[in-house]
């Protein structure tokens, strides 16, 4: 079937092996001998360098190896087995630059079918840097067995250099693709489920409950430059921006004590928020102690809490930061964030570009296009369910509202700045370029706290006034009724009338009515404010003082995949383990516990030397079982 009639190869027969193999009659592979059949001479080519019988030999070889190769359903198969079948290992390169970081995975293995998402990062992380040495481990021999069984059938005379070509196939071509890929797909679903994980986070830190009614002092820590304080009241407006000394080189303590005594004396300061940044532990110590003797001589309970300050630095820096403090210095602004993120953490964060903030896992190695997609989703679903206040929130903040964007924000508040407050929603319509279409979209989520008309300090849409305004006059109620709250009596009264009825008579849905009705009864509520304070103290505890077997009551930091970091009132945050969380199995850590949330912890291992401190969520009657 290979020959022509004159027994020449036939020049557009494309398997070349099979050929070799029938002109070699002797049983010998290679030593073909041109004249045993005329017409051989025609598979060496010098022009492209077949310059012998083993050449053109080796030439099919490879032509098979590639066609196995593209082979979709051998590929498929092959990539199912090496997903359930191979490690991903890594080895440690000592003298690169940041071998140390990388000590968990010296002599690393495991099974890419069990490998957790935050381990497939950190080892992309080291092997990007130089620090690790990364691959899939796989069992080539058994890989190429597969291939053989799936593509040579046994008995022809062509078997043995088939079957060559399968094992060279799996090994030259085909695993090597399938390790970039398997190595692709465990990268995907590892950022897919960071950047949940950081979605969660960046959720709960936003719709941290705020601080409200209080005066706030901004510490933020420092050595050789001082300590930048500064004094925020109620509505955030600064009121005192000064500098000391208490931490080294200076070490100015008492001179230090006086000025905040007097600073928390004279601005009537309820809480000091301290910036978990450099010079934190001294100054925390600093702080508790002032405290100490400040609240023991004057009979007062001024408390303090450690803040994180991820991104105030950057807000510091950034044009924003500059356009709203124009006089102040770069730290001196990082002060006034540390105190506003305590009283407002909605307002405050919203500056600062997500990415910045700490609350993520490897948040820096995630494709940008789908962070920023995924992030700017939870700024804006965030911003939406708190609402804003239109006279006093920042074009940072009325910018992820619905249907406005930084265009119109801005003219909201150059309008406001040259026209003064907003006494009714509608007059945004005012506002340049704010069409119906805009205000329709906007105005339920907008709020004015002092205006014309009580329903503009509620969730109620202007679509609906008509409906809350009958719904009041049925049943004898005012807007001031609306604004003391004396509106408790409500529900019973349209349960007694008929909510059908009730409906009916105000002209809306059943729907409607109730979220109407939910609204009247809290005007201007603030959906953060159901939610557990933020933890304050007013002494310290230092890594020394733990013991294990402490419980201590602490507040989530951050959430990963491998479990949660609680800060306790030591300047190192504590680690719960996943395993550690519950007494149950737990999957997913977010599961259990949101950055945030308040929790009970008992300390199981405290490691000075390294700094680190293991705690546990699980009773005490299950973990000593």
């Amino acid at each position: 079937e290979c020959l022509d009639e004159n027994n020449n190869p036939k020049k557009e027969d494309e398997n070349v092996m099979d050929l070799v193999f029938i002109l070699d009659k002797s049983g010998s592979m290679y030593d073909l001998v041109d004249d045993t059949i005329g017409g051989f001479n025609s598979y060496i080519d010098k022009e492209k360098e077949v310059l012998t019988t083993e050449d053109a030999i080796n030439g099919a070889k490879d032509i098979i190896a590639e066609r196995i190769s593209d082979n979709a359903e051998l590929r498929k198969k092959l990539r199912e087995i090496m997903l359930k079948q191979s490690f991903i290992t890594a080895k440690l390169v000592e003298d690169n630059e940041n071998a140390a970081t990388y000590q968990d995975y010296k002599d690393y293995s495991e099974s890419v079918w069990e490998i957790k998402g935050h381990r497939v990062l950190a080892l992309n992380r080291g092997e990007q840097e130089g620090a690790l040495k990364v691959k899939i481990d796989f069992d080539k021999a058994f890989g190429g067995r597969i291939v053989a069984a799936r593509t040579v059938k046994g008995g022809s005379i062509t078997s043995k250099l088939k079957e060559e070509s399968a094992f060279d196939s799996f090994e030259r071509l085909i695993f090597p693709s399938l390790e970039r890929e398997i190595r692709a797909t465990l990268t995907d679903n590892a950022s897919e489920q960071a950047i949940k994980t950081f979605e969660e986070n960046l959720r709960n830190l936003l719709l941290q409950p705020p601080v409200k009614g209080k005066t706030v002092l901004g510490y933020d820590p420092a050595y050789r430059t001082g300590c930048k304080l500064a004094v925020c009241n109620e509505v955030g407006a600064v009121l005192y921006k000064t500098v000391i000394y208490p931490t080294p080189p200076k070490s100015d303590i008492e001179n230090s004590k006086k000025i905040l005594k007097a600073i928390i004396e004279k601005f009537n300061v309820d809480i000091i928020s301290i910036g978990n940044g450099t010079a934190s532990k001294e100054s925390e110590i600093f702080v508790a102690e002032t405290l100490n003797e400040y609240n023991s001589a004057s009979n007062k309970k001024v408390l303090y809490t450690v803040v994180s300050e991820a991104g105030a630095s950057v807000y510091s820096a950034s044009k924003l930061g500059a356009e709203e403090f124009p006089d102040y210095d770069v730290a001196e602004r990082s002060a006034v964030s540390i105190a506003r993120r305590l009283q407002d953490p909605l307002s405050e964060l919203i500056k600062i570009d997500p990415k910045s903030i700490g609350i993520g896992q490897y948040q820096h190695d995630m494709q940008k296009s789908k962070l920023d997609e995924a992030l700017n989703g939870v700024l804006e679903d965030c911003v939406n369910s708190v609402g804003v206040d239109l006279n006093t929130a920042s074009v940072s903040l009325l910018k992820y509202v619905a249907g406005l964007n930084s265009g119109i924000a801005k003219n909201i508040v150059s309008y406001r700045e040259k026209n003064g407050k907003f006494r009714r929603r509608e007059d945004i319509l005012k506002v340049s370029k704010l069409g119906e279409a805009a205000f329709t979209q906007s105005a339920g989520f907008l709020r004015i706290t002092d205006g014309d008309n009580i329903l503009d300090n509620t969730a109620v849409h202007p679509e609906s006034y008509k409906s809350a305004e009958k719904l009041l006059q049925f049943f004898g109620f005012t807007d001031e009724d609306v604004k003391k709250g004396n509106l408790s009596k409500l529900p019973a009264l349209i349960k007694e009338k008929g909510e059908k009825q009730t409906a009916e008579y105000c002209e809306t849905g059943l729907l409607t009515l109730n979220d109407i009705v939910s609204e009247l009864l809290r005007p201007g509520r603030d959906v953060r404010d159901s939610l557990p304070q933020i933890a304050l103290r007013a002494e310290l505890m230092s890594i020394n003082d733990l013991k294990v077997g402490m419980e201590i009551t602490g507040t989530v930091r951050n959430v990963a995949d491998f479990g949660a970091f609680v800060d306790i009132g030591v300047h190192e945050d504590g680690l719960v383990h996943i395993s550690e969380l519950s007494d149950n199995y737990v999957k997913n850590a977010r599961d259990v516990v949101k950055v945030g949330q308040v929790v009970k912890v008992r300390v199981i291992g405290v490691d000075e030397k390294r700094n680190r401190i293991s705690l546990s969520m699980k009773s005490e009657r299950k973990k000593a079982n």
